[in-house]
């Protein structure tokens, strides 16, 4: 049994969203540990990406063992920044749809605040591959569900301190996009941790941007086999 910790991306109530995919986990015989991150769903409006951060290495100290740390699309820099923060005690990571922020570059300012936040921008924003896979039942409850992240969140500058992040396993889960694209980009030089990371595997889910709605049952079944290898590289 591995401890999965799980990472929900903007806006995304992580003690929900990952209700499906924790199940599946679950019944693999893996322990998946949902991480609420500070100013989503608490009332936090002054949460910072720093507190945000803490809540991730909190939940890898509180681990047995060595776990799977999984992010979701922006969150991807959380996970990476917990592999920062702990490399000798993550024992991979998993990125779904998003990739790690560069040193020195904001966390997520892709959308204006709104008095302190930045709002859920609709459902426009993501035409096409992101959202293909949703009905409308689907948009509406994620909509309806979606949690203002805080400036101080969003605005933040994303700052690494330890070099052996990149000898930590990363495997890039590609939802929207596929391993082809993924691999243009880090030979561009437009992905620069993932290009250093030393090693890099990637497996194709052809779904759209939140797959743990639209595809909870595959997905689940990719990080059980993650950590299901990486338990037993462990």
């Amino acid at each position: 049994m591995m401890d999965v910790i799980l990472v929900g991306g903007l806006w995304l109530d992580g003690g929900t969203i990952w209700r499906q995919v924790a199940e599946e986990l679950s019944a693999r015989g893996h322990q998946p540990i949902p991480v609420r991150l500070p100013g989503l769903g608490d009332g936090n409006t002054a949460a910072t990406l720093a507190d945000q951060v803490t809540a991730v290495v909190d939940a890898v100290d509180s681990a047995d063992g060595k776990p799977l740390v999984v992010g979701h699309s922006a969150a991807s820099t959380l996970a990476w920044l917990a592999a920062d923060a702990r490399p000798e005690q993550v024992a991979s990571v998993a990125l779904i749809g998003g990739f790690p922020s560069s040193d020195g570059e904001l966390y997520a300012d892709f959308f204006e605040p709104v008095d302190g936040a930045m709002p859920f921008p609709g459902w426009g924003e993501f035409e096409g591959p992101d959202s293909d896979d949703l009905d409308d039942a689907a948009k509406a409850e994620l909509e309806a569900g979606a949690i203002p992240v805080p400036e101080g969140v969003t605005r933040a500058t994303v700052s690494y301190t330890d070099p052996r992040r990149s000898e930590v396993p990363v495997t890039l889960v590609c939802p929207e996009f596929d391993p082809a694209d993924a691999k243009a980009w880090i030979d561009a030089g437009d992905l620069p941790e993932l290009a250093r990371a030393s090693r890099l595997d990637f497996v194709d889910l052809p779904t759209g941007h939140w797959p743990m709605v639209s595809a909870p049952g595959k997905l689940a079944g990719i990080l059980a086999d993650l950590a299901d290898q990486h338990g037993s590289d462990g």
